[in-house]
């Protein structure tokens, strides 16, 4: 049991408390509310593992709500993503809900906090409020409006409500301390004036709740036991309770609220606002481009659910922001698809050999395993002939003992094939090698199980014969941001640290066991990496992505 309880996080340690101290555990319910005004990120789904993992452990409902109270900024585009984004995960939820569902109940409590004499309607300016707020040192000072009437207070908020007022020019308070050492407990506003059309509601409203009116109410409605959000919104865990407190029915289950630090990643941005901006100026192609940290990005890049669970997992929760380093995912998804992912052969940066001495007109069709840590994973063909492409970085005329790959009178492997020797090789105008001659062993040929087939040579190649290859276009990506945290300079724009080498599009040679890939199917090219088939892919025109080399290339550029 001991060994049981280390294992727990402090979430994790709170519930089991709460179940300790009589809390039924059938009355266990969770929720993930994203707002629908962007696609979600890593840093959302290590929420949404944490909530849904929660739900899973406990055997407990969890909610998915949408967040959906400023009609300025949400569309139902950012609902069907999100949606799509938690099924992908592999998530269900129990209910989908809204928080305009909850629009009316809402607006009947706020009446009834102003009968009570805990709301008032203020039509100061949002700088005069703001100046009367005061200092996390010094008291806020009233409103001239606090003391209005109840009658007075319910007429101006019904025509509030009737449209009779126009954006900015009133709200509604609740009336609670301006002197509180919590600055978010001096009077908050609990309703603005917003004319804008909601995808939900459509015209139904023109006033909308503020986010922490909304949130625990919903929780309560909704009788979420734990309402757990990221650190930011610790402050507001005192509005969060005075809130409930005001309509809560003891024979009701009242949720806790309680916060974890937020996921951030090395090398990119998390604001759902600058992120807007690399979309909206054109830095990046759309939400899902595979350099930006959104699930839809990194679906598209190649990424893989188990290996989004996994970082999520592996990273863990804790009470302090921190920087996750983005070499803990990048590691997650090698994992993954090293286990899965078929392996084949690709040739990004081409040069031609020429096998001298193997027959003009001959091809041949090897054996190749399709992925050596899958027993189950069977095997392919791959086509052989006198004329191959290898990397052009895989041959040197000259070099030292330490390069172990192609150079002249020096033999190596051709991968699932023969042992070849560079003999020589042909130059153009500017001194560039564009032609290698070689000879191969006949009987060097793998897995034929003759002596020559079992002499060891240093370096192994991959390759595809030219007859046979398939162009493709390869995006090699990198990191969208030269900086470990390009937002966390003052006065500097988060845009100044933008790489520009983030995408290097290319002409390769694939083999062609590749033709029929489809989009989202995922390989290793051998030696290089892997990479997904992008969604521009037709029926004549393979595109792939890089989703990670094999080897961080980053790290050396670093050091």
């Amino acid at each position: 049991m001991s060994e049981e309880k280390k294992s727990l996080n402090f979430l994790e340690q709170i519930i089991e408390e709460d179940l300790a101290n009589g809390l039924p555990k059938n009355k266990l319910r969770f929720r993930f509310p994203p707002e629908p005004n962007g696609y979600l990120h890593i840093g959302h789904a290590a929420s949404i593992c944490l909530n849904f993992g929660l739900g899973l452990k406990y055997n407990a409902p969890v909610n998915l709500r949408f967040d959906d109270t400023n009609p300025a900024k949400e569309e139902q585009e950012y609902v069907d993503a999100i949606k799509q984004d938690i099924k992908w995960l592999g998530f269900k939820w129990d209910k989908e809900l809204y928080s305009s569902d909850y629009f009316q109940q809402l607006y009947d409590w706020a009446v009834q906090l102003i009968k009570e004499g805990k709301a008032y309607v203020d039509n100061q300016t949002s700088e005069q409020i703001a100046q009367q707020k005061g200092t996390p040192t010094e008291a806020g000072t009233n409103s001239p409006n606090r003391n209005r009437t109840v009658e007075e207070n319910l007429t101006l908020f019904l025509k509030m409500k009737n449209g009779e007022f126009e954006e900015g020019s009133h709200v509604l308070r609740a009336k609670i301390d301006m002197a509180h050492t919590n600055m978010h407990m001096r009077d908050p506003i609990m309703y603005r004036i917003l004319k804008k059309h909601h995808h939900r509601t459509g015209d139904d409203w023109c006033i909308y709740p503020m986010y922490d009116w909304t949130h625990g109410e919903s929780d309560y409605i909704e009788q979420i036991s734990h309402s757990i959000c990221t650190l930011e919104f610790r402050s507001h865990r005192d509005l969060y309770d005075w809130y409930i407190d005001q309509v809560y029915d003891p024979l009701k289950l009242r949720p806790k609220q309680r916060e974890f630090a937020r996921r951030n990643l090395s090398y990119t941005v998390m604001s759902k606002r600058k992120l807007l901006q690399l979309v909206e100026e054109g830095v990046v192609s759309g939400w899902d481009d595979p350099r930006m940290p959104t699930i839809s990005g990194l679906r598209r890049r190649g990424y893989t659910p188990a290996s989004i669970r996994t970082f999520s997992d592996t990273a863990g929760i804790s009470k302090r922001d921190n920087v996750t380093d983005v070499a803990l995912l990048e590691y997650c998804i090698k994992d993954d698809l090293n286990k899965t992912a078929p392996r084949v052969m690709a040739v990004l940066n081409p040069v031609k050999v020429v096998i001298t001495n193997y027959p003009d007109n001959e091809e041949e069709w090897l054996i190749a395993d399709n992925n050596p840590e899958d027993e189950n994973a069977g095997t392919r063909k791959v086509p052989f002939s006198k004329e191959l492409y290898i990397e052009k970085e895989d041959f040197r005329e000259e070099a030292n003992k330490k390069f172990f790959r192609l150079k002249l009178g020096k033999e190596v492997r051709l991968k699932n094939a023969y042992i070849i020797k560079a003999e020589s090789c042909i130059k153009n105008e500017n001194g560039d090698v564009v032609e290698i001659h070689c000879t191969y062993d006949k009987d060097s040929k793998s897995g034929s199980g003759t002596e020559a087939s079992k002499r060891k040579v240093k370096g192994t190649l991959h390759w595809v014969s030219i007859k046979h290859a398939i162009k493709a276009e390869v995006r090699v990506y990198d990191r969208l941001f030269t900086d470990e945290a390009p937002d966390g300079h003052k006065d500097v724009d988060f845009k100044t640290f933008l790489n520009p080498n983030s995408l290097n599009v290319i002409e390769a040679f694939v083999e062609p066991s590749l033709k029929t890939a489809k989009n989202l199917d995922r390989f290793q090219f051998q030696r290089l990496g892997y990479f997904c088939v992008d969604k521009d892919t037709t029926e004549n025109r393979l595109v792939f992505n890089r989703t990670v080399p094999l080897r961080d290339s980053w790290a050396k550029k670093s050091n």
